[in-house]
C-alpha cells in the first residue's frame, strides 16, 4: 500500500479537474496517505514546484472552472533527461505514486513514466472526449453546454436578420464537442474532421431553403476543418446570403462546470486515489455505459477514439 501519492492536471483545462483533484486528494487523507500537489504540470514537476496538500487545500473548488493546480507545456519533459529529473524531485518528496488529469499528450507522459517505474493512474481530463476507452472526459458536457449557449443566442440574431451564422467550436482532430452541440443546439450543418463534406452542395440547399421561406441557416464547424472565417467567405460568395462568423475561442474551457462534470469527476478521482494506493497502475480510469472502467493506460494512448457513426446519421437526419 503506498504512503504518499500526487495529483496534477496537464495540457488543456477543462471544467472539472478542480473536482476531480479534490476527490483525489480528500480521498487519499481519508485513506491516511500523505498527497502532493504538482504546481503548472510536466512544467512544475521538473521545476519542483510542488507542495503537500491537506483537506483546506480543496475547499471551495468543486463550483470552479479552470484547475487551482494549473497546467503548461513542457519541452523539457519530452526528452529522457527531463523525466528523469521529474522522477528524482518526486522520489525526494517521498511520492511513489501519481495521479494524472488530463487528454492524450498528458496520458502519453504518464506512460513513460510508468515505463520508468512510477505507478501512475490517469483521468481523462479534456473538452474534446476523444480519450480512446472512455465514452466520458472530463469537462466536455460543461463545453458543449457552453457552445449550446452560445448557438441559442446567435439563432435569435440569426433570424432577426435573416442571416446565415457559421460558429467555430474547438476540436482540431475531433468532432465531439461540434456534432453534439451541433445536433444539441439545432444546427442546420455540423463540419468536422471525421467527415467530408460538399460546400458547393450545403451553399445550394441553403438558397434553396431560403426561398422557401427560411430565415436563417446555423453552421458548427470544428476548429480541426479549417477557418470558419475562409467558410464563411465561401459561403457567402456562393450563396449570396449575409453571412457571419463567430470564434468561440477559449471561452468553451472556462465556466462553472456542469453537474454531469462535478459528479463524474468526483468519482473518478476518489477511484483514482483508491487504485493507486492499492498498488494499481499503468490504467486510465473512464466511463463506458454509465460506469466507472479501468483503461490499459498504453491502450489509450496508442488508440485512436472515432466518432460514434450514430451521431454522424442522426446530424444528417434532423438537419
Amino acid at each position: 500500500m503506498l504512503k504518499c501519492i500526487a495529483v496534477m492536471t496537464s495540457g488543456g483545462d477543462s471544467p472539472g479537474m478542480n473536482a476531480a483533484a479534490r476527490a483525489v486528494v480528500r480521498t487519499a487523507i481519508s485513506e491516511n496517505v500523505r498527497v502532493w500537489g504538482i504546481n503548472n504540470g510536466y512544467k512544475g514537476m521538473l521545476e519542483d514546484d510542488m507542495c503537500e496538500l491537506n483537506s483546506h487545500s480543496v475547499s471551495d473548488l468543486i463550483q470552479r472552472g479552470g484547475t487551482f493546480l494549473g497546467t503548461a507545456r513542457s519541452e523539457q519533459f519530452k526528452t529522457t533527461e527531463g523525466r528523469q529529473l521529474g522522477l528524482a524531485n518526486l522520489k525526494k518528496h517521498g511520492i511513489d505514486g501519481l495521479v494524472i488529469i488530463g487528454g492524450d499528450g498528458s496520458l502519453r507522459g504518464g506512460a513513460l513514466l510508468a515505463q520508468m517505474g512510477m505507478p501512475v493512474v490517469g483521468l481523462p481530463g479534456t473538452i474534446d472526449n476523444d480519450v480512446w476507452g472512455s465514452d466520458y472526459t472530463i469537462g466536455a458536457d460543461t463545453a458543449a453546454n457552453t457552445i449550446v449557449e452560445a448557438i441559442n443566442k446567435l439563432r435569435d440574431t440569426a433570424s432577426a436578420h435573416r442571416r446565415i451564422i457559421l460558429i467555430e467550436v474547438m476540436g482540431r482532430k475531433s468532432g465531439w464537442l461540434a456534432m453534439m452541440s451541433g445536433i444539441a443546439g439545432g444546427a442546420e450543418y455540423v463540419l468536422v474532421p471525421e467527415v467530408k463534406f460538399d460546400l458547393d452542395e450545403i451553399c445550394t440547399e441553403i438558397k434553396a431553403s431560403y426561398l422557401t421561406g427560411k430565415r436563417y441557416s446555423i453552421i458548427v464547424v470544428a476548429e480541426g476543418v479549417g477557418s470558419a472565417v475562409d467558410i464563411g467567405k465561401i459561403v457567402a460568395e456562393k450563396t449570396e446570403i449575409d453571412t457571419r462568423v463567430s470564434v468561440l475561442g477559449h471561452i468553451q474551457r472556462g465556466g462553472s462546470p456542469s453537474v454531469e462534470d462535478r459528479m463524474k469527476a468526483s468519482m473518478l478521482g476518489e477511484r483514482a486515489a483508491l487504485a493507486l494506493i492499492s498498488g494499481t497502475s499503468d490504467v486510465v480510469l473512464g466511463f463506458d455505459l454509465g460506469k466507472v472502467v479501468s483503461i490499459n493506460l498504453h491502450d489509450a494512448v496508442n488508440h485512436k477514439k472515432t466518432l460514434d457513426p450514430e451521431l454522424i446519421r442522426l446530424a444528417r437526419v434532423l438537419a
